[in-house]
Protein backbone atom coordinates (compact mmCIF):
# COMPACT_ATOMS: atom_id res chain seq x y z
CA UNK A 1 0.00 0.00 0.00
CA UNK A 2 1.22 3.17 -0.86
CA UNK A 3 2.10 5.78 1.89
CA UNK A 4 -0.08 8.84 1.55
CA UNK A 5 0.92 11.94 -0.08
CA UNK A 6 2.78 14.40 2.15
CA UNK A 7 0.53 17.89 2.18
CA UNK A 8 4.13 19.99 1.82
CA UNK A 9 4.64 17.74 -1.30
CA UNK A 10 1.08 18.65 -2.79
CA UNK A 11 1.82 22.04 -1.93
CA UNK A 12 4.99 22.31 -3.13
CA UNK A 13 4.22 20.50 -6.93
CA UNK A 14 1.21 22.26 -6.93
CA UNK A 15 3.66 25.62 -6.75
CA UNK A 16 5.64 23.77 -9.32
CA UNK A 17 2.83 23.49 -11.88
CA UNK A 18 1.83 27.08 -11.59
CA UNK A 19 4.62 29.68 -12.04
CA UNK A 20 6.06 31.57 -14.64
CA UNK A 21 8.31 28.77 -15.92
CA UNK A 22 7.95 25.78 -14.29
CA UNK A 23 10.32 23.67 -11.43
CA UNK A 24 11.32 20.50 -13.90
CA UNK A 25 13.91 19.14 -11.07
CA UNK A 26 11.23 19.62 -8.35
CA UNK A 27 8.13 17.70 -10.54
CA UNK A 28 10.79 14.62 -10.87
CA UNK A 29 12.24 14.18 -7.53
CA UNK A 30 8.96 14.18 -6.66
CA UNK A 31 6.29 13.09 -9.18
CA UNK A 32 8.53 10.11 -10.27
CA UNK A 33 8.37 8.54 -7.49
CA UNK A 34 4.99 8.14 -7.02
CA UNK A 35 2.60 5.25 -7.44
CA UNK A 36 -0.47 5.15 -9.63
CA UNK A 37 -2.47 5.89 -6.27
CA UNK A 38 -0.27 9.04 -5.21
CA UNK A 39 -1.14 9.98 -9.15
CA UNK A 40 -5.01 9.73 -8.22
CA UNK A 41 -4.78 11.61 -4.68
CA UNK A 42 -3.18 14.30 -6.21
CA UNK A 43 -5.57 14.31 -9.37
CA UNK A 44 -8.57 14.65 -6.40
CA UNK A 45 -6.75 17.03 -4.04
CA UNK A 46 -5.81 19.79 -7.24
CA UNK A 47 -9.37 21.16 -8.24
CA UNK A 48 -7.24 23.87 -9.78
CA UNK A 49 -5.75 21.87 -12.26
CA UNK A 50 -8.15 19.06 -12.49
CA UNK A 51 -12.13 18.15 -12.38
CA UNK A 52 -14.47 15.46 -12.20
CA UNK A 53 -15.32 13.97 -15.60
CA UNK A 54 -19.29 12.55 -15.47
CA UNK A 55 -17.28 9.39 -16.59
CA UNK A 56 -15.96 9.39 -12.70
CA UNK A 57 -12.39 10.27 -13.61
CA UNK A 58 -10.48 13.20 -12.98
CA UNK A 59 -9.33 15.19 -16.02
CA UNK A 60 -6.98 18.21 -16.88
CA UNK A 61 -8.42 20.79 -17.33
CA UNK A 62 -7.87 22.00 -21.16
CA UNK A 63 -7.10 25.64 -20.23
CA UNK A 64 -4.26 24.53 -17.97
CA UNK A 65 -2.80 21.93 -20.38
CA UNK A 66 -2.29 24.98 -22.70
CA UNK A 67 -0.70 26.94 -19.70
CA UNK A 68 1.56 24.02 -18.72
CA UNK A 69 2.64 23.41 -22.35
CA UNK A 70 3.70 27.09 -22.59
CA UNK A 71 5.39 26.94 -19.25
CA UNK A 72 7.51 24.21 -20.12
CA UNK A 73 8.48 25.71 -23.11
CA UNK A 74 10.15 28.75 -21.87
CA UNK A 75 13.69 27.74 -21.22
CA UNK A 76 13.95 25.75 -24.33
CA UNK A 77 12.97 28.82 -26.34
CA UNK A 78 15.00 31.10 -24.05
CA UNK A 79 18.18 28.73 -24.96
CA UNK A 80 17.15 28.08 -28.22
CA UNK A 81 16.73 32.24 -28.81
CA UNK A 82 20.55 32.52 -26.97
CA UNK A 83 21.99 29.76 -29.52
CA UNK A 84 20.96 31.70 -32.63
CA UNK A 85 22.68 34.42 -34.49
CA UNK A 86 21.39 37.69 -33.93
CA UNK A 87 20.69 38.33 -36.90
CA UNK A 88 19.01 35.26 -37.64
CA UNK A 89 16.98 36.03 -34.29
CA UNK A 90 15.87 39.33 -35.57
CA UNK A 91 14.63 38.09 -38.55
CA UNK A 92 12.33 36.00 -36.61
CA UNK A 93 10.90 38.20 -34.38
CA UNK A 94 10.36 40.70 -37.40
CA UNK A 95 8.76 37.34 -39.53
CA UNK A 96 6.62 36.64 -36.71
CA UNK A 97 5.29 40.47 -36.24
CA UNK A 98 4.82 40.77 -40.13
CA UNK A 99 2.78 37.17 -40.25
CA UNK A 100 0.96 37.20 -36.51
CA UNK A 101 0.75 40.20 -35.04
CA UNK A 102 1.21 42.64 -32.47
CA UNK A 103 3.11 43.51 -30.18
CA UNK A 104 4.35 45.96 -32.74
CA UNK A 105 7.06 47.13 -30.48
CA UNK A 106 8.62 43.98 -31.40
CA UNK A 107 9.66 45.20 -34.80
CA UNK A 108 10.12 48.65 -33.48
CA UNK A 109 12.56 47.32 -31.11
CA UNK A 110 14.73 45.31 -34.20
CA UNK A 111 14.05 48.69 -36.18
CA UNK A 112 15.35 50.94 -33.82
CA UNK A 113 17.94 49.27 -31.08
CA UNK A 114 20.48 47.74 -33.02
CA UNK A 115 22.89 49.11 -35.05
CA UNK A 116 23.14 50.08 -38.62
CA UNK A 117 24.95 47.17 -39.58
CA UNK A 118 22.65 44.90 -37.26
CA UNK A 119 20.07 46.39 -39.59
CA UNK A 120 20.89 45.38 -42.18
CA UNK A 121 22.31 42.19 -40.77
CA UNK A 122 18.68 41.06 -39.91
CA UNK A 123 17.27 42.56 -43.54
CA UNK A 124 19.91 40.02 -45.37
CA UNK A 125 18.70 37.27 -42.98
CA UNK A 126 15.51 37.58 -43.40
CA UNK A 127 15.77 37.89 -47.50
CA UNK A 128 17.73 34.18 -46.45
CA UNK A 129 15.15 32.61 -44.26
CA UNK A 130 11.59 33.82 -45.98
CA UNK A 131 12.68 34.71 -49.38
CA UNK A 132 11.35 37.72 -49.11
CA UNK A 133 12.69 41.09 -48.18
CA UNK A 134 11.72 42.80 -44.97
CA UNK A 135 10.31 45.98 -46.37
CA UNK A 136 8.42 44.01 -49.09
CA UNK A 137 6.82 41.97 -45.86
CA UNK A 138 6.33 44.86 -43.51
CA UNK A 139 4.89 46.97 -46.83
CA UNK A 140 2.32 44.09 -47.70
CA UNK A 141 0.94 42.85 -44.36
CA UNK A 142 1.45 45.75 -42.60
CA UNK A 143 -1.99 47.95 -42.16
CA UNK A 144 -3.07 51.28 -40.77
CA UNK A 145 -1.45 54.57 -39.97
CA UNK A 146 1.50 53.29 -39.14
CA UNK A 147 2.62 51.58 -42.12
CA UNK A 148 4.61 54.00 -43.62
CA UNK A 149 6.79 54.57 -40.33
CA UNK A 150 7.22 50.78 -40.12
CA UNK A 151 8.53 50.55 -43.75
CA UNK A 152 10.86 53.99 -43.41
CA UNK A 153 12.18 52.11 -40.01
CA UNK A 154 12.96 48.93 -41.15
CA UNK A 155 14.49 50.32 -44.33
CA UNK A 156 16.85 52.62 -42.38
CA UNK A 157 21.01 53.23 -42.24
CA UNK A 158 21.39 55.23 -39.68
CA UNK A 159 24.68 57.37 -39.64
CA UNK A 160 26.89 56.20 -36.18
CA UNK A 161 29.23 58.57 -35.91
CA UNK A 162 29.92 61.66 -33.37
CA UNK A 163 28.84 64.46 -35.55
CA UNK A 164 25.90 67.00 -34.69
CA UNK A 165 23.74 69.82 -35.59
CA UNK A 166 22.52 71.71 -32.99
CA UNK A 167 20.86 74.20 -35.63
CA UNK A 168 19.33 71.19 -37.56
CA UNK A 169 17.90 69.74 -33.63
CA UNK A 170 16.18 73.00 -33.27
CA UNK A 171 14.47 73.53 -36.54
CA UNK A 172 13.23 69.64 -36.67
CA UNK A 173 12.69 69.64 -32.95
CA UNK A 174 9.97 72.91 -34.00
CA UNK A 175 9.05 70.39 -36.77
CA UNK A 176 7.83 67.59 -34.06
CA UNK A 177 6.52 69.73 -32.25
CA UNK A 178 3.83 71.28 -34.84
CA UNK A 179 3.19 67.37 -35.68
CA UNK A 180 2.61 65.99 -32.27
CA UNK A 181 0.20 68.80 -30.85
CA UNK A 182 -1.82 68.21 -33.99
CA UNK A 183 -3.56 64.79 -34.22
CA UNK A 184 -2.19 62.10 -36.60
CA UNK A 185 1.83 62.89 -36.00
CA UNK A 186 1.77 59.35 -37.30
CA UNK A 187 0.79 60.35 -40.88
CA UNK A 188 2.94 63.29 -41.02
CA UNK A 189 6.03 63.19 -43.38
CA UNK A 190 8.94 65.03 -41.98
CA UNK A 191 7.94 62.78 -38.61
CA UNK A 192 8.94 59.79 -40.63
CA UNK A 193 11.37 61.33 -42.25
CA UNK A 194 13.68 62.29 -39.15
CA UNK A 195 12.62 59.22 -36.84
CA UNK A 196 13.72 56.78 -39.82
CA UNK A 197 17.17 58.97 -40.81
CA UNK A 198 18.98 61.06 -38.59
CA UNK A 199 21.71 59.61 -36.70
CA UNK A 200 20.88 58.24 -33.01
CA UNK A 201 22.45 61.42 -31.50
CA UNK A 202 21.14 64.36 -33.59
CA UNK A 203 17.75 62.42 -32.84
CA UNK A 204 18.19 62.91 -28.55
CA UNK A 205 19.66 66.68 -29.38
CA UNK A 206 16.55 67.12 -31.00
CA UNK A 207 14.81 65.84 -28.52
CA UNK A 208 16.14 67.57 -25.67
CA UNK A 209 15.61 70.75 -28.12
CA UNK A 210 11.99 69.83 -27.88
CA UNK A 211 12.08 69.71 -23.84
CA UNK A 212 13.87 72.92 -24.29
CA UNK A 213 11.01 74.65 -26.26
CA UNK A 214 8.28 73.07 -25.54
CA UNK A 215 8.50 72.43 -20.98
CA UNK A 216 7.88 68.75 -21.57
CA UNK A 217 9.02 65.68 -23.18
CA UNK A 218 8.08 64.63 -26.52
CA UNK A 219 7.61 60.63 -25.19
CA UNK A 220 5.36 62.09 -22.80
CA UNK A 221 3.37 64.46 -25.20
CA UNK A 222 3.20 60.88 -27.16
CA UNK A 223 1.39 59.06 -24.39
CA UNK A 224 -1.90 58.84 -27.15
CA UNK A 225 0.12 57.33 -29.92
CA UNK A 226 2.29 54.71 -28.13
CA UNK A 227 3.61 53.32 -31.29
CA UNK A 228 5.46 56.92 -31.64
CA UNK A 229 6.14 56.80 -28.36
CA UNK A 230 7.92 53.37 -28.15
CA UNK A 231 9.76 54.36 -31.08
CA UNK A 232 11.52 57.44 -29.29
CA UNK A 233 12.25 55.65 -26.39
CA UNK A 234 13.96 52.88 -28.31
CA UNK A 235 15.78 55.66 -30.54
CA UNK A 236 16.26 57.86 -27.54
CA UNK A 237 16.68 55.74 -24.46
CA UNK A 238 16.45 52.61 -25.01
CA UNK A 239 17.38 51.26 -21.19
CA UNK A 240 14.97 52.90 -20.19
CA UNK A 241 12.34 51.24 -22.67
CA UNK A 242 13.50 47.92 -22.31
CA UNK A 243 12.80 48.97 -18.02
CA UNK A 244 9.34 49.48 -18.78
CA UNK A 245 8.78 46.62 -20.65
CA UNK A 246 10.28 44.24 -18.08
CA UNK A 247 8.04 45.95 -15.65
CA UNK A 248 4.99 44.38 -17.25
CA UNK A 249 6.92 41.10 -18.09
CA UNK A 250 7.38 40.65 -14.19
CA UNK A 251 4.09 42.20 -12.56
CA UNK A 252 1.48 39.62 -11.45
CA UNK A 253 -0.83 40.19 -13.82
CA UNK A 254 1.69 39.80 -17.10
CA UNK A 255 -0.73 38.50 -19.66
CA UNK A 256 1.24 36.27 -22.31
CA UNK A 257 2.20 38.77 -24.64
CA UNK A 258 3.79 40.51 -21.81
CA UNK A 259 5.41 37.52 -20.24
CA UNK A 260 7.34 36.69 -23.75
CA UNK A 261 9.27 39.74 -23.50
CA UNK A 262 11.40 38.75 -20.38
CA UNK A 263 12.88 35.84 -22.64
CA UNK A 264 12.91 38.34 -25.33
CA UNK A 265 15.07 41.38 -23.39
CA UNK A 266 17.23 39.09 -21.29
CA UNK A 267 18.32 37.21 -24.61
CA UNK A 268 18.91 39.87 -26.74
CA UNK A 269 19.86 42.18 -24.35
CA UNK A 270 22.17 39.94 -22.64
CA UNK A 271 25.73 41.21 -24.34
CA UNK A 272 24.62 44.78 -25.58
CA UNK A 273 23.30 46.77 -22.56
CA UNK A 274 21.27 45.06 -19.40
CA UNK A 275 23.66 46.16 -17.33
CA UNK A 276 22.03 49.54 -18.13
CA UNK A 277 18.79 48.21 -18.13
CA UNK A 278 19.05 46.66 -14.73
CA UNK A 279 20.14 49.97 -13.42
CA UNK A 280 17.27 52.18 -15.00
CA UNK A 281 15.02 49.17 -13.89
CA UNK A 282 16.59 49.88 -10.48
CA UNK A 283 15.92 53.51 -10.54
CA UNK A 284 12.63 53.52 -11.67
CA UNK A 285 11.01 50.72 -9.57
CA UNK A 286 12.99 50.78 -6.67
CA UNK A 287 14.43 47.05 -6.76
CA UNK A 288 16.71 44.71 -8.96
CA UNK A 289 16.08 42.74 -12.09
CA UNK A 290 17.81 40.01 -10.48
CA UNK A 291 15.30 40.20 -7.35
CA UNK A 292 12.60 39.90 -9.15
CA UNK A 293 13.67 37.37 -11.49
CA UNK A 294 14.06 35.11 -8.91
CA UNK A 295 10.67 35.74 -7.08
CA UNK A 296 8.61 35.72 -10.36
CA UNK A 297 10.09 32.27 -12.43
CA UNK A 298 10.68 29.02 -11.61
CA UNK A 299 13.14 26.34 -12.30
CA UNK A 300 15.49 26.04 -15.30
CA UNK A 301 14.10 28.71 -16.95
CA UNK A 302 14.61 30.77 -13.74
CA UNK A 303 18.27 29.76 -13.33
CA UNK A 304 19.27 30.31 -16.72
CA UNK A 305 17.71 33.74 -17.01
CA UNK A 306 19.93 34.61 -13.83
CA UNK A 307 22.85 33.53 -15.69
CA UNK A 308 22.35 35.60 -18.59
CA UNK A 309 21.51 38.28 -16.19
CA UNK A 310 24.34 38.07 -13.92
CA UNK A 311 26.87 39.17 -16.91
CA UNK A 312 28.32 42.06 -16.80
CA UNK A 313 29.42 42.49 -21.16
Amino acid sequence: MATPLASNDLDALTKAFSGFGVDESFIVSVSAKWQPDHLTNYRKSCSEFFRDDERSFQRWEVAHIAKLKTEFSRFKKAVLEWAMHPWERDARFANEVVHKGPPLDLLIEVACTRSSEELLGARKAYHSIFHHSLEEDVASHLLGNSRKLFVALVSSYRYEGPWVNPELAISEAKILGKAVKETGAIHNEDVVRILSTRSKKQLKLTFDQYNEIFGSTIDKDLENDLILQSTVECLASPATYYSKVLAKALSEDADETAKKALTRVVVTRAVVDLKEIKEEYNKIYGVSVVDKVAEVTSGNYKDFLLALIARDT
